[in-house]
């Protein structure tokens, strides 16, 4: 879950199910049975007719952490720069583990590592601040914590094809949903 809108359809499908649920935020949801047992492929089923997953194994459910965490400092982020976040420092304090563990476990459960991963993330945000056309590609530099305009042209080029301007020029809308991001 990476919006409000995916936790609503979690917290709508589980009720639906007759769940009782507690608390629910990105990537977690706290459910009280009760005295009723829980039934784990239905609620696998009705997660997976709306696009979720059940996340069940502990490795799933730390890259799922570091996913929610990457989301919500690019994509969430209000009040302060992707400069002044340090994202390896974050997901070693999320995870309670070794950048070096954690970097070679994301890689070889999702085929790309967390720094391509945070990269798509800050491209996809570039993509969406010149699509809204209230910030300059100077002002997004900064924003999003690149060292250069120079730097954040080249890393847009890179992974999309085209120029930030290019892009802000012909207003091409070819944006990814933020889960989809990989």
């Amino acid at each position: 879950m990476v919006c409000p809108r995916c936790i609503k359809v979690v917290r709508e499908e589980l009720e639906s199910l007759g769940l009782n649920v507690e608390k629910i935020e990105l990537g977690e949801a706290i459910i009280n049975s009760g005295r009723k047992k829980l039934d784990i492929n239905k609620i696998k089923s009705a997660l997976e007719n709306n696009g979720f997953e059940l996340i069940d194994s502990r490795n799933a459910n730390i890259i799922e952490r570091i996913k929610i965490l990457v989301i919500n400092s690019i994509h969430h982020g209000v009040t302060e720069t992707i400069a002044n976040i340090n994202l390896h420092d974050e997901i070693i304090n999320e995870t309670n583990l070794s950048y070096a563990y954690v970097s070679s476990l994301f890689s070889s459960m999702e085929g790309i590592t967390i720094e391509k991963y945070i990269i798509n993330q800050k491209i996809e945000k570039v993509k969406e601040l010149l699509i809204y056309d209230q910030l300059t590609l100077s002002e997004i530099s900064y924003k999003l914590g690149y060292s250069s305009v120079q730097h954040l042209s080249n890393q847009f080029k890179k992974v999309t094809g085209l120029s930030p301007s290019y892009f802000k020029k012909f207003k091409q809308k070819k944006r990814k949903p933020i889960d989809r991001i990989s």
